[in-house]
C-alpha cells in the first residue's frame, strides 16, 4: 500500500496481555514503530545493566524495521528516554554501536517510565515505497 496506513507486525503481547498499539505503522514512505523496552521472551526485562538492556531494545528495533522492510540505515529519528542521568555514558556507548555511520537526529529525556526499566526508544524510518506497483507501469 502506497499510501494510507499500513500495520506492520502482528499483535503486541506483554506478560500475556495483549495491548492496545501497533508495534509499527507505515504511513506513506514514513514507518512509525511503537517505544520499545527490553524484553526477553514475552515478559518485561528488568534485570541487566543499561548496555544489556540498550542492545535488547536495538535489536528488537532492527527485527522491528525488517519486517517493514527496513534496516537502521533508515531511521532518521529516535526518542530516548533513560530512567536514570548516570545511565546515559552506557546507552550513548551502545547506541553508537548500532548507529556507528550517518546517524539519526535523536532526544533523549530523563524520565519515570511506565514499566521498570532503564530504557525505552521510539524510532522513525523513512524509505520511499515504489510506487510502480501501485500505478500499474514497470
Amino acid at each position: 500500500m502506497a499510501f494510507g496506513k499500513e500495520i506492520i507486525g502482528g499483535e503486541l503481547v506483554i506478560n500475556g496481555r495483549k495491548l492496545s498499539l501497533s508495534k509499527a505503522v507505515r504511513a506513506g514512505d514514513f514507518v512509525y514503530l511503537t517505544g520499545q523496552i527490553p524484553m526477553r521472551d514475552g515478559a518485561v526485562m528488568t534485570e541487566g545493566t543499561i548496555e544489556d538492556q540498550t542492545r535488547n531494545v536495538l535489536d528488537h528495533i532492527t527485527h522491528t524495521l525488517g519486517e517493514a522492510g527496513c534496516d537502521r540505515f533508515h531511521v532518521v529519528k529516535a526518542m530516548v528516554w533513560l530512567r536514570d542521568r548516570e545511565d546515559f555514558p552506557g546507552f550513548n556507548e551502545v547506541y553508537a554501536e548500532y548507529f556507528d555511520e550517518e546517524p539519526p537526529a535523536r532526544s533523549a529525556v530523563i524520565s519515570e517510565l511506565l514499566v521498570d526499566v532503564r530504557v525505552e526508544i521510539e524510532v522513525v524510518a523513512y524509505k520511499p515505497q515504489d510506487r510502480r506497483k501501485d500505478s500499474g507501469t514497470s
